[in-house]
C-alpha cells in the first residue's frame, strides 16, 4: 500500500510541477528537466508516468478540468440543489465563475474542458475519473426516463460551454460573460428539455 501511495504522490508532484511551469513559462519553454527538478524527482521517474512533455501536458489539462468538475459537483451537493436542470446549470455556472476568477486556468485548459470527463485513457487509468460522468448521466436518465442520448447530450453541454465561454471571459466577445451566460443557460435547458 505504501508503494502505491508513493507512486501516486510522485505522479501528483510531477503534474503539479508541470502545471505551475506551464502556466508561468508556457509549454514550449518548459523542459522535462525543469519539471522533474521542480517536483524533486529523478528524470527517470518522469518516464515511469509520462511518455514525453506533451503527454504530461495533456494529462495535466485532464486532471485540472476533472478537478474543476469535482469542485462543481461538490458545490451543487453542498448547496443542496435539486433537479437535474438546476444542478447542471449551477455546475456550469460554478465552472464559469472559476474561470473568471482564474484566467490562467482558463487559458491553460482552453477549449478542452470535456477531457476531464471524457478522456478514455485517464478513465481507464483512474476509476474515480469516471464517477462524475456516471453520476450526471444517471441523474439525466432519472430526470428524463425516455432520454436515450444522455451521454451525448451531456458531452454537448460541456463542449458548448467550453468552446464558447473562452472569448466571452477573456475578450468580452461576442458578449460579456454575464450577458452570455443567460443565452448559454437557455441553450443548455433546451438540450436537456
Amino acid at each position: 500500500m505504501k508503494i502505491a501511495e508513493n507512486k501516486q504522490i510522485k505522479r501528483e508532484n510531477l503534474l503539479t510541477s508541470a502545471y505551475n511551469l506551464f502556466i508561468r513559462k508556457g509549454v514550449h519553454a518548459t523542459s522535462i528537466d525543469e519539471i522533474t527538478d521542480n517536483a524533486g524527482v529523478a528524470k527517470g521517474t518522469f518516464y515511469l508516468y509520462f511518455e514525453d512533455k506533451w503527454d504530461i501536458f495533456e494529462k495535466t489539462i485532464i486532471e485540472r478540468s476533472h478537478l474543476l468538475f469535482e469542485e462543481a459537483l461538490i458545490y451543487v451537493n453542498n448547496q443542496n440543489i435539486k433537479g437535474f436542470k438546476d444542478r447542471i446549470i449551477n455546475m456550469i455556472d460554478y465552472i464559469i465563475e472559476s474561470f473568471k476568477d482564474n484566467n490562467e486556468l482558463l487559458k491553460f485548459i482552453g477549449k478542452n474542458l470535456s477531457l476531464g470527463m471524457y478522456n478514455k485513457v485517464i478513465i481507464d487509468e483512474y476509476e474515480q475519473y469516471s464517477d462524475i460522468k456516471e453520476t450526471l448521466e444517471k441523474e439525466f436518465k432519472e430526470y428524463n426516463k425516455k432520454e436515450k442520448n444522455a451521454e451525448i447530450k451531456l458531452f454537448m453541454i460541456i463542449e458548448l460551454t467550453s468552446s464558447t465561454i473562452y472569448n466571452s471571459i477573456l475578450n468580452d466577445f461576442p458578449l460579456s460573460i454575464n450577458d452570455y451566460k443567460k443565452i448559454l443557460f437557455e441553450q443548455i435547458k433546451n438540450i436537456i428539455k
